[in-house]
């Protein structure tokens, strides 16, 4: 029976000036070349924290669908400590996930150490994102992840010990629908509580993290995997074949 554990990370981005002159040349180059304007490439700048290369982990939740406990691993930055983290959850989950911190290695070795006891990992575009990022930060900092997350898109063909679903792989039909749309617009098809119901998004995580609101985050984080673990359910009770 499979062990299943749901996946989301949220990360920041380095500040451009903090990059050496030729990393910024390449990257102005790439942002020029691939924006419709001076404005949207500059703006892009403060979007390093998509890219691996220039980004850090700085929160892992993971949960566990079927028994709907779980961990958050939490990076809150430079003054980071192990232990457990005095982060004060909602109440309604506070019972049920375990939140735990420390630097950005120690919690990629955390999560790697979970990972070797599930067998199945569900994200919402975790092939695009979530486990890219997690394998090469881990490579960088001399860590082997423990799971293989992108050995191969179809799941009927990927190794039993290291499943990975991807639900916009999955509710998309592998690209038969030519758009994707974002977890905010499935949740919403399907009548479940979105991340974003209570005005926090993605974007506004570096901004966050900056301002030291470490607690916000990490609540976005985990209103992300319990999204993701009932659209999950909905996917495997309705379309799973």
């Amino acid at each position: 029976m499979p062990n299943k554990l749901v996946i989301d990370i949220e990360t920041v981005g380095v500040d451009f000036d903090s990059l050496d002159k030729t990393s910024q040349k390449q990257l102005e180059n790439y942002f020029r070349h691939n924006t419709d304007s001076e404005e949207e490439a500059e703006e892009q700048k403060d979007k390093l924290g998509f890219w691996p290369l220039t980004g850090e982990v700085i929160v892992i939740g993971c949960l566990n669908p079927d028994s709907n406990k779980g961990i958050v691993f939490v990076n809150p930055g430079p003054s980071a400590s192990s232990g457990q983290a005095k982060i004060e959850l909602p109440r309604e989950i506070k019972d049920s996930i375990q939140v735990e911190v420390g630097t950005e290695k120690e919690i990629l070795n955390k999560f790697w150490e979970t990972a070797k006891k599930y067998n199945t990992f569900i994200t919402f575009n975790g092939r695009g994102m979530d486990a890219p990022f997690l394998m090469i930060r881990s490579a960088i900092h001399g860590i082997r992840p423990s799971k293989n997350l992108l050995k191969n898109r179809y799941s009927s063909y990927q190794d039993y010990d290291s499943v990975h679903i991807d639900l916009v792989d999955q509710l998309t039909f592998y690209g038969a629908m030519r758009k994707t749309f974002s977890l905010h617009f499935w949740t919403q098809a399907f009548g479940i509580t979105s991340p974003k119901e209570a005005g926090i998004s993605g974007d506004d995580v570096k901004r966050l993290y900056k301002e030291g609101k470490i607690e916000e985050i990490v609540k976005y984080n985990v209103r992300d995997i319990e999204a993701t673990a009932e659209l999950y359910r909905r996917w495997e009770k309705y379309l799973s074949f």
